[in-house]
């Protein structure tokens, strides 16, 4: 059994085009719902649930990660994709490679969640899993197909699922050092072709085909993607006053003075 993950990637490298008009020329992570960034907020349930390093992947913006990286020396650091505005999630993951050692928590930079989420894939006894909850309305929704607990397909489109499907795609994973290894040799094979191949979608469903990834389900967790107006209202108006009152739970890590 793989090791409890001491380090976070956070992949951070999007452009946020759907949402440009809202954040101008921030980077989607530093979306604000309260009194810190989304990202930053995220860094905090990391430190909280004894993630010792955040690595974060930048490539839009990358200025904005730089800054808070320096607000948090020791605990948060940057990886640069200079090639962001024509790659795909694992690109930027792959771009990390050389920074992370064993097991790792995977994010994405726009997720508002309760720390449950870490809580559950920390808990996990499997090394490597992607967290699942409930349907949640949200819209572009990533379903996921299960047999036996692991992970066999995803896809926004249910119809092209059999009947195992297990849950919604929350964005959130568990990875091993022996899984990130067959990612980036599936990858590094994709890469010849295009640098726009995904993390989920293509890299993990492919590895789950001789490796087994657990597809742990939380029905009624809260958390939610903020990709376009929509679901930055839903964020801001219904989820965000829900998860707040958990963040300020006890636990959670202080911010850097």
């Amino acid at each position: 059994m793989s090791g409890r993950p001491r380090r976070a990637v956070i992949l951070a490298a999007g452009q946020g085009k759907r949402l440009r008009e809202i954040v101008a020329d921030h980077p989607k992570g530093f979306l604000q719902l309260g009194a810190r960034p989304i990202v930053e907020e995220s860094v905090l349930r990391l430190l909280a649930h004894g993630i010792d390093e955040v690595i974060i992947v930048t490539g839009y913006a990358a200025g904005h990660y730089e800054e808070l990286a320096r607000r948090y020396a020791g605990r948060v650091r940057t990886v640069h994709n200079p090639e962001f505005a024509r790659s795909g999630s694992m690109y930027s993951l792959y771009c990390a490679r050389a920074a992370v050692a064993g097991p790792f928590l995977l994010l994405e930079s726009d997720l508002v969640y309760e720390p449950r989420a870490l809580a559950t894939l920390l808990a996990q006894p499997a090394p490597d899993a992607i967290l699942l909850s409930g349907p949640t309305g949200a819209g572009d929704e990533v379903w996921v197909e299960a047999a036996q607990g692991r992970l066999v397909a995803m896809s926004k489109d249910r119809s092209r699922l059999g009947g195992g499907v297990a849950g919604e795609l929350v964005g959130i994973s568990r990875i091993s050092a022996g899984l990130f290894a067959l990612m980036q040799r599936i990858a590094a094979t994709a890469f010849a072709h295009s640098l726009a191949y995904d993390y989920e979608t293509d890299c993990l469903v492919a590895a789950a085909r001789e490796w087994p990834i657990a597809c742990p389900v939380v029905a009624d967790l809260l958390w939610g993607e903020i990709d376009d107006p929509v679901q930055l209202v839903r964020a801001r108006e219904w989820l965000y006053p829900q998860v707040s009152v958990l963040d300020a739970a006890p636990g959670v890590a202080p911010a850097p003075q």
